[in-house]
C-alpha cells in the first residue's frame, strides 16, 4: 500500500469505525471486547485487499457478517446465554428509549449468534431477504424462518418490546 492508499485507508477508518462498532456490537450479542476483535480483524482484512475493493464499508461489512457466522458455526449451539435481570435502584434511569435499549441489549444477547445475525442484517441493516440469504449461506426461507421465530422470541423474552417489535412485522 502506497502512502496515498495509506492516507484514504486512515480516513474511511477514521470515519467508519464508529458505525463498524455499532454493527459488531449487535452481531455479538453487546459484548464490547467481541465486537472490538471482530472490527479489527475486518479492517486488517480489508487493509490487505484495500486497492481493490471497490466499496469498503459494504467489504468490512460482510467481513465481519461472515466471521461473526464463522464463529457461531465454530462454537457449536451452546444454546442460551443466562442473564440477570439489571437492579432496581433510585437513581435509575426513567429515559424511555433508554430503557428500551437496555431491554433489547439485553433480549438480543439471549438470542442466538444466527437469530441475531438475521434480525441485524433485516432491521439495522435493512437488507432484503435475498441478500441477507447470501450473506449467511441459506436459503431465504430460512432467513424468512428465523427472522420470524426470532422476533417471536424476543417478545418471549421481553414482552415490554412488544409494541416496538410490532413495527418490525
Amino acid at each position: 500500500m502506497d502512502a496515498a492508499d495509506e492516507q484514504r485507508f486512515r480516513e474511511f477508518v477514521a470515519a467508519r469505525s464508529p458505525a463498524l462498532m455499532r454493527l459488531g456490537f449487535l452481531l455479538t450479542g453487546g459484548d464490547q471486547h467481541a465486537a472490538e476483535d471482530l472490527v479489527q480483524s475486518a479492517l486488517a482484512k480489508l487493509a490487505a485487499k484495500w486497492r481493490r475493493v471497490e466499496a469498503p464499508e459494504a467489504y468490512a461489512k460482510q467481513i465481519m457478517y461472515r466471521q461473526q457466522i464463522s464463529r457461531w458455526r465454530a462454537s457449536g449451539r451452546r444454546g442460551e446465554v443466562v442473564q440477570a435481570d439489571l437492579p432496581e435502584s433510585a437513581d435509575r434511569d426513567l429515559n424511555h428509549q433508554s430503557e428500551l435499549r437496555m431491554v433489547l441489549r439485553s433480549a438480543l444477547a439471549r438470542l442466538t449468534a444466527r437469530q441475531r445475525a438475521v434480525l441485524v442484517l433485516r432491521y439495522f441493516e435493512d437488507l432484503p431477504e435475498q441478500e441477507i440469504a447470501q450473506v449467511l449461506g441459506c436459503s431465504v426461507g430460512t432467513v424468512r424462518s428465523t427472522a420470524h421465530r426470532s422476533l417471536a422470541r424476543l417478545r418471549e423474552i421481553a414482552p415490554e418490546l412488544a409494541q416496538e417489535l410490532e413495527v418490525a412485522r
